[in-house]
This record gives structure tokens, sequence and C-alpha cells, in this order.
């Protein structure tokens, strides 16, 4: 690993441990926190473990931390009392805090391009259609399991779980969180396919289009 690459790792995971601090200081909800920001607990471990023998894109790395951001914001205010989510209120007259929608939108992106790199990497699957199709279903995936999750916190929680789930009254939130994700895991490859295939290739992956 060169110094520059150890460096990049070095201030990825700075901004994760700077991140995490801030948003657990003065958190408006522990538990709530805990429940937000735990996909980050879980993912920069295994990160760690994996990237000496599976080093990812910087790209990759990059939307990661950005998606970790995201959830540590959500975390310290809750979803609900995001400062960002009431500017949009106001300049844009929605009805509630968007800020979750924020969160899901990214839920598809940024998993888009993890599993897309999985795909190329790690299975014969060519770029093109099922590439795309694919992508998009484990993002579809990923979302419905987390909307099972919190549906299992709900029952849990009971009334304690309305901080989680921020639905903020809208008897369709889950429908439309998963229709964000969704969006965002197609955007995500609209976007960011060239971009993502150049920095696959300086890793040696091939492009096997037929």
């Amino acid at each position: 690993m060169s110094n520059t690459t150890s460096k990049g790792a070095l201030a990825w995971l700075a901004a994760i441990a700077i991140g995490l601090i801030w948003s657990y200081i003065g958190a408006f909800d522990p538990a709530v926190w805990l429940m937000e920001v735990f996909p980050v607990f879980v993912a920069v471990p295994l990160l760690a473990w994996t990237r000496p023998t599976f080093r990812l894109t910087t790209l990759v790395y990059v939307l990661i931390l950005v998606h970790a951001i995201i959830l540590m914001v959500g975390g310290h205010y809750t979803y609900a009392r995001v400062p960002l989510g009431f500017w949009m209120q106001e300049v844009f007259h929605f009805t509630r805090n968007h800020y979750d929608r924020i969160g899901h939108l990214a839920q598809g992106f940024i998993p888009a391009m993890v599993a897309r790199e999985i795909l190329l990497r790690k299975t014969p699957l060519q770029r093109g259609g099922w590439l795309f199709f694919l992508v998009t279903c484990v993002c579809l995936a990923i979302s419905a399991m987390y909307e099972f999750i919190e549906w299992g916190a709900a029952v849990s929680l009971g009334q304690g779980a309305d901080e989680f789930l921020a639905t903020q009254g809208d008897p369709f939130d889950t429908q439309s969180d998963m229709l964000m994700a969704w969006i965002g895991s197609m955007l995500a490859q609209v976007l960011l396919a060239r971009w993502h295939d150049r920095q696959l290739a300086g890793l040696g992956v091939a492009d096997r289009r037929s």
C-alpha cells in the first residue's frame, strides 16, 4: 500500500471518527442515535477488514463516507428535526421535514455503486442491462430489509419508535422511502457508471462487455 493510499485511508477513518463524536455529543435521543448510526459501526470494521484483500475504488469509499455523514446527521438531530429538512420545508413549502427522503435516496444511490463494484469484480456479470437491473434489485432488497427493521422497531418499542421511524404522520412513508431508494439506485448508475468504470480499470478490472 502506497503512502498516499495509507494517508487517504487514515483521513477517511478520521472523518468517520470525528463525525461519530460530533453526532453523539448532544444527540437528541441517544437510543435513536445508536439505531440510526448502527450501520456505520458495522460498515467501518468490515471495510477495514476487507481492505487489504479487496480494496474498493476511491469513488465508492467516498460515497460510503457521504452516506455515513447523512446517517450521523440524522442520528444527531433525529430525521424529523434536521435543520436542512426544515430549510427545505420552508423554501419549497413542503408539508413536513423531508431529510429522511435524502437518507433513503442515499440508501439506493450509495449501495448501488457498492453492489455494482462487487458484481463486476466477483461475478462473470458483464456491463449492460442485466447489471443495471440486478444492481437496482439489490438496492430495493436492502431498502425492503431496512423497512422490515423499522417495522420490528415499531413493534418492539411501541410509541418510542416514532423518532426512529420519522414517518411524521405519512401513511405511505414506507412506500415513499422505497421509491426514493429505487430512484437513487438508478441515478447512481446513470450518473456515475463511466467514472466508476475508469476507476475499476485502474484496479485492473477489465471491461467484459461483449
